[in-house]
């Protein structure tokens, strides 16, 4: 399981940024101690740029050679900042959140088809979220679940690459054409051809 290398979006480092510009003095509310892990997440962040489009075995050849040695020294970092911080600080908090996924963490260092993050899956999903929570204030309980329904379709439809109008388009058609119903899995947002 893939999980966030920063949970807290306040510190969340600019991935165009020069890692050199990382400081708590620009930003106030980064704790001094963690302004040097910062930058070497956002070097990680810069390095995963740099292989974005790639095939999958040049991408896991880059992570090794660029990454591997900064998750090294980050592992370092950690293992040695943990018993200096205080566990009920918000840095310690954070610290405890990457020493008890660190294996997921850095499970994309062993596959090129891994994303580093859940970051692309969260963005992904959002609107389907944002959707099922408007559902809540729809007005009528039928009123919301047609609702939820229907914002389900679409968000499947966008996550299978199908234009949404096209796909209730063709399903209504071919309803009204006598589609058996036996065969539905065939109307299926990752089934269908229109």
């Amino acid at each position: 399981m893939i999980f966030k290398w920063l949970r807290d979006p306040r510190y969340a480092p600019d991935p165009e940024m020069a890692v050199d510009d990382v400081s708590a003095d620009e930003h106030c509310f980064l704790p001094v101690e963690i302004v040097g892990p910062l930058k070497q997440i956002a070097a990680l962040y810069r390095i995963e740029k740099q292989a974005r489009g790639t095939s999958a075995e040049d991408r896991l050849a880059l992570r090794q050679a660029k990454s591997t040695p900064k998750i090294a020294a980050f592992k370092t970092w950690l293992d040695h900042a943990g018993t200096q911080v205080s566990a009920k600080s918000p840095t310690g908090d954070a610290l405890k959140y990457i020493a008890k996924y660190w294996d997921g963490l850095i499970l994309f260092l062993t596959d090129g088809r891994i994303e580093m993050d859940s970051n692309a899956v969260e963005r992904t999903i959002r609107p389907i979220a944002l959707q099922r929570k408007n559902a809540l204030f729809a007005g009528h309980d039928a009123g919301a679940q047609s609702w939820t329904m229907l914002a389900s379709l679409i968000e499947t439809c966008k996550l299978n690459k199908i234009e949404p109008h096209s796909y209730i388009t063709g399903v209504r058609t071919a309803i009204v054409s006598g589609h058996k119903k036996k065969d539905i899995g065939q109307l299926l947002p990752w089934n269908f051809r229109a």
